[in-house]
């Protein structure tokens, strides 16, 4: 009895600092990105090869066994890969903005993987590990997944050199993508590309700005959603709808927080993805910096920023800052969406861009 007691103190103490140990473990793991840049160049921790399976016509890309993706196209002329933002929010027509191009350009538009019509490969996780979970998932919804994809889609249209157009999460894969594969970029247009070149964000995060917009009667409300949005801890019990419900309710808040209506297009909240769009905070971590990887990119860059945007102007400079070729452009009157408010002035400032640099 009395070596019991003398060694459960010590077996108990062991316990505790293992349970610790492991809790700092994942802690650690949470706040490192998964994606880092040229992370899909070298093939690394992708799900499939970056050459695309035989495509038929009239039907959805092929990515992948199990991954197509829903497209449509509108226009004619040069094409032009179009990147919807979110993560997980996939556009329902084509943009006003790229329409009043449409005499020369050919935009293709497509649901990113997870999100829209596009394919959905998870709705529960079974597994109970972890670690596993979230390897699985970035390999198949994650940054680098998502990278990927443009390049295959690239392939699949047959451009060596293509023009890439990216809204607001789109725009941090447009960045991206050009990183991995600077010889294959024509040009890039980044429309209020999102505020996660670099972690933290400089001026506070997108939840930080619409909590600091928001009325003051509902920030207590607000504070108690982010807090279940981010318990990544538990997020393998959750399912796709019910990623996808929590998302549709930050919509809400972030309507309250601009104050104003948006523009129908920006309103639809159809197609958004659960796991298509929380794969891309495991790829992000909570602490990186990519601005040095897009200095390597010679490609001309223009960068549109709104000038009632809720993202800070300075959130946008900054890509337009860690490009060595790039301009930077703000549309007045135009918030998180000029391509669709003020489709003139961004069809003038894009077809100028384009037409200067022999697009």
């Amino acid at each position: 009895m009395r070596f019991l007691k003398r060694y459960w103190g010590r077996i108990l103490g062991g316990i505790c600092l293992a349970v610790a140990a492991l809790a700092g473990l994942m802690w650690w793991m949470m706040t490192q990105s998964m994606y880092h840049p040229g992370d899909v160049r070298a093939g690394h921790n992708l799900s499939a090869p970056l050459d695309p399976p035989a495509q038929v016509a009239g039907e959805p890309w092929r990515m992948e066994p199990g991954i197509s993706l829903h497209h449509f196209s509108s226009g004619a002329g040069r094409n032009v890969l179009v990147l919807h933002g979110g993560p997980g929010v996939p556009t329902n027509a084509a943009w006003p903005g790229l329409e009043r191009l449409g005499a020369r350009y050919r935009s293709h538009y497509f649901d990113q993987r997870g999100c829209g019509t596009s394919s959905r490969p998870y709705d529960r996780f079974a597994s109970r590990n972890y670690y596993e979970n979230m390897l699985t998932l970035e390999r198949k919804l994650g940054l680098g997944a998502l990278i990927a994809d443009v390049e295959r889609i690239r392939r699949i249209t047959g451009d060596d050199k293509a023009i890439v157009v990216g809204h607001s999460f789109g725009g941090l894969l447009a960045a991206l993508y050009a990183a991995e594969f600077p010889d294959h970029v024509a040009a890039l247009v980044l429309i209020d590309p999102a505020s996660v070149l670099k972690m933290p964000a400089p001026g506070g995060d997108l939840f930080t700005q619409v909590r600091d917009r928001l009325p003051a009667g509902s920030r207590a409300d607000y504070d108690g959603w982010l807090k279940g949005y981010l318990d990544f801890g538990r997020i393998f019990d959750k399912s796709e709808s019910g990623l996808v419900a929590e998302q549709i309710q930050f919509f809400e808040y972030y309507r309250a927080a601009f104050g104003a209506a948006l523009p129908p297009m920006a309103e639809n909240t159809t197609g958004i993805g659960g796991w298509g769009g929380r794969a891309a905070y495991f790829s992000l971590g909570r602490r990186h910096d990519w601005t040095g990887a897009l200095r390597t990119v010679t490609a001309p860059v223009l960068v549109v920023h709104g000038s009632r945007d809720l993202q800070p102007e300075a959130s946008s400079r900054l890509y337009a800052e860690s490009f060595p070729n790039a301009q930077f452009r703000v549309i007045e009157g135009a918030s998180h969406f000029p391509q669709i408010e003020k489709p003139d002035e961004f069809a003038k400032v894009v077809g100028e861009f384009l037409r200067a640099h022999g697009q």
